[in-house]
């Protein structure tokens, strides 16, 4: 198996594709971007091991976002290669008019129930779109929690790991004597995923993705391979810092909610992140309201039409907290 780097101008770091080749069959998971500059890069990397796009016997995504599946129709187109992704993201992969239509729906729903401002919305709107973009979409072929896939003398096992998408998932195997996991964006080696913008389709996010990270912590794997920057030495220690620290931002939400009063969610996104540009305009609020909505429900803040306030009692438990941090439920 073999990590190839290939560029990506998000804020996350450079996307991995990974790559099993051998006599028998060439395999990837995920392919990077549909940008020109990403598929010249994958194609040097696989003529440097003499192979090309037409080699390919089969692609398993780890979730629809355009920067890890932009080449898999592609790649498909000239291989004839089967593409594997859960079966939550699989419309939106294969580029479904009525998925993306109800999609972009949610999308404005939310930004009416968040209380985005207009000029932010349209430069939202803007970016959007041009993310959509992908040069192919593939025909995909779908699987769920569990499944097994053979590649070669390896078992890849699925491990659905719903949050930051709905079909986002992992795959477990081995690689020499070592229990891995390649993580696609449910773990990253310095930035915590997006949850709640970045799949508005997601039902209560931030409860999903919390027990996917405890998934991974009660796994304890040995290395984390992810879908972003270097690989991850201790895969549990990173996924129970990334709990801990959505437990300090639950206590900054709750902050500013006792310092601002009954306010929207674009409010709290304010006070939690500044003035945002690009897809940040979709992360910054979608994050806040997953944490107003876990909390909401956990009866720790109180919803009155589009404004949240806190709960009776919880201004003076958050005096009476000794570390900026508030324990989630989930």
């Amino acid at each position: 198996m073999e990590r190839l780097s290939l560029s990506n101008s998000a804020f996350e770091g450079n996307n991995n594709a990974y790559l099993f080749a051998d006599d028998r069959e060439v395999v990837l998971i995920d392919t990077g971007d549909g940008m020109a500059t990403t598929r010249e890069q994958l194609e040097a990397a696989f003529a440097d091991r003499g192979l090309t796009f037409a080699d390919v016997d089969r692609i398993f995504l780890t979730h629809w976002h355009g920067d890890h599946t932009g080449l898999a129709g592609t790649i498909q187109a000239e291989s004839g290669a089967d593409v594997y992704v859960h079966a939550d993201d699989a419309p939106l992969v294969e580029g479904d008019e009525d998925a993306w239509a109800t999609m972009e729906e949610t999308q404005e729903a939310y930004f009416e129930e968040w209380g985005m401002p207009e000029e932010k919305r349209a430069a939202l709107r803007e970016r959007l779109a041009d993310g959509k973009t992908a040069p192919q979409a593939p025909t995909v072929t779908t699987f769920t929690d569990g499944e097994t896939f053979s590649i070669g003398e390896r078992t890849l096992e699925v491990v659905h790991t719903s949050g930051h998408a709905a079909g986002l998932s992992t795959f477990e195997t081995t690689h020499d004597g070592q229990r891995v996991v390649f993580s696609g964006d449910a773990l990253l080696p310095v930035y915590t995923p997006n949850v709640g913008g970045a799949d508005v389709r997601v039902d209560r996010p931030l409860e999903k993705y919390l027990r996917a990270l405890q998934r991974i912590v009660d796994a304890d794997y040995d290395l984390a391979w992810p879908g972003h920057r270097d690989p991850i030495e201790e895969p549990a220690t990173r996924a129970q810092h990334i709990i801990d620290h959505h437990e300090e931002r639950a206590w900054r939400v709750l902050d500013a909610l006792d310092r601002h009063g009954p306010c929207d969610t674009w409010t709290v996104s304010a006070d939690l992140f500044g003035d945002l540009e690009s897809i940040h305009i979709l992360h910054g609020p979608g994050e806040s309201y997953a944490h107003l909505e876990h909390l909401e429900r956990a009866g720790t803040v109180v919803r009155e039409g589009t404004d949240y306030r806190l709960a009776d009692g919880v201004t003076d438990e958050l005096a009476e907290t000794d570390e900026q941090r508030w324990v989630l439920e989930y």
